[in-house]
């Protein structure tokens, strides 16, 4: 079976996916729709992926460019043919999909296109009904998004759930026997910055408004005046990087910040190895693979009180949750992590446990494997 693998770029979520498709019987194309500048995948292709060369793909995507490019893709499914198309956000890739071809399409929601994109405007609304209602078959990551699809009239019976979950010997509160070549020295990150005896947090989303950094920046610094062991590794980039840059400026926290940029997928686990308390204020999320890796690394965590990391935290169990947007809610939370470390140990244990038993990616691909034979049955 010839499978188009078509995503709006190439990210570590799409490596992810390329790769354990590669591992199976199908003849997988990928189709990238745009060059973006969020963070990228540094890791080449799996050889057994053929990438498609086409109009797209070279630049950000812009939607003024749409019709050009739903003739450059018709023509490319005219040569390529493939049996079954994976395509997904559901308001970029999967619509272009949608609009240029009726073959079995499985479309594959993204967490926040249908949790907060579809309610953009009505253009936004319009468009996801229009390519749901095109699409054989949605894969999610969580219930809140099968639920905003029924709610858009999309039929439960046809939405596949898994968490896309991560490599358990890879992401794990141990390092490998025999580790991958380091590409950067943090085996030893905390003893290197001095932090042996600090309370250590770790943030890693992405620096946009969505993710709530700011959030986490401003609650660490009211913390840190009152808690002088307290130090924060901040990692990734983004559009606000000037906001956090007068953040950590304004209230002095340069030798209490550790940036560290962007780190890819093979250095990543001894970045959560090395903190204490895993923290997301994310105001959207499915379910969130950061916090999974950080469950997978045994780290108690603190995070955004959204649908999506409700499926997965239990308050009190692996961490604690609170009022998305709320700095003050934030602070106490980390007041509350520092003041109850003897309690960190079990979080840990049941932090691993539950990445074992549902976060496991080898587990979960499954699905996705029964979503494409359910597809092609129903277009049959």
């Amino acid at each position: 079976m010839r499978v188009l693998y078509f995503s709006r770029d190439y990210t570590p979520h799409d490596h992810r996916f390329l790769f354990a498709l590669a591992g199976t019987d199908y003849d997988i194309y990928f189709l990238r729709l745009e060059r973006g500048k969020r963070q990228l995948e540094d890791r080449v292709l799996p050889e057994k992926v053929k990438l498609i060369r086409w109009q797209g793909g070279n630049s950000p995507f812009r939607w003024r460019d749409v019709p050009a490019m739903a003739i450059n893709l018709r023509r490319v499914l005219g040569q390529l043919k493939p049996d079954l198309i994976h395509a997904g956000p559901v308001q970029s890739a999967a619509f272009l999909a949608a609009l240029v071809d009726r073959g079995p399409l499985v479309c594959m929601s993204w967490g926040s296109d249908l949790l907060k994109d579809a309610d953009r405007s009505f253009v936004y609304r319009w468009i996801t009904r229009f390519t749901l209602s095109r699409s054989t078959v949605l894969v999610g990551d969580c219930q809140a998004v099968q639920r905003k699809a029924a709610a858009l009239g999309f039929p439960v019976e046809r939405v596949f759930l898994f968490p896309w979950g991560v490599d358990l010997d890879h992401f794990s509160p141990l390092a490998s026997a025999h580790p991958p070549r380091e590409t950067t020295p943090t085996s030893d990150l905390r003893t290197r910055l001095g932090w042996q005896n600090s309370f250590v947090i770790l943030s890693l989303r992405s620096w946009e408004p969505i993710y709530g950094v700011d959030l986490v920046v401003r609650a660490f610094a009211t913390c840190a005046a009152e808690l002088p062991e307290l130090r924060l590794l901040l990692l990734g980039g983004g559009s606000q990087a000037s906001l956090l840059q007068s953040i950590i400026h304004q209230y002095q926290l340069h030798d209490k910040v550790y940036l560290g940029g962007q780190v890819n997928q093979v250095d990543l686990p001894r970045y959560y190895r090395a903190a204490d308390l895993y923290v997301s204020a994310s105001y959207s999320d499915g379910s969130s693979v950061s916090l999974m890796e950080a469950l997978a690394c045994a780290k108690p965590v603190l995070v955004s009180d959204i649908p999506g990391n409700r499926e997965w935290i239990t308050p009190g169990t692996q961490g604690w949750m609170f009022p998305a947007g709320d700095v003050q809610a934030l602070a106490n939370g980390i007041r509350r992590a520092v003041r109850k470390r003897e309690t960190l140990s079990a979080m840990s244990l049941a932090s691993r446990r539950l990445a074992e038993e549902r976060a496991d990616w080898n587990k979960n691909f499954k699905v996705l494997v029964h979503a494409y034979q359910t597809a092609m049955q129903l277009k049959r």
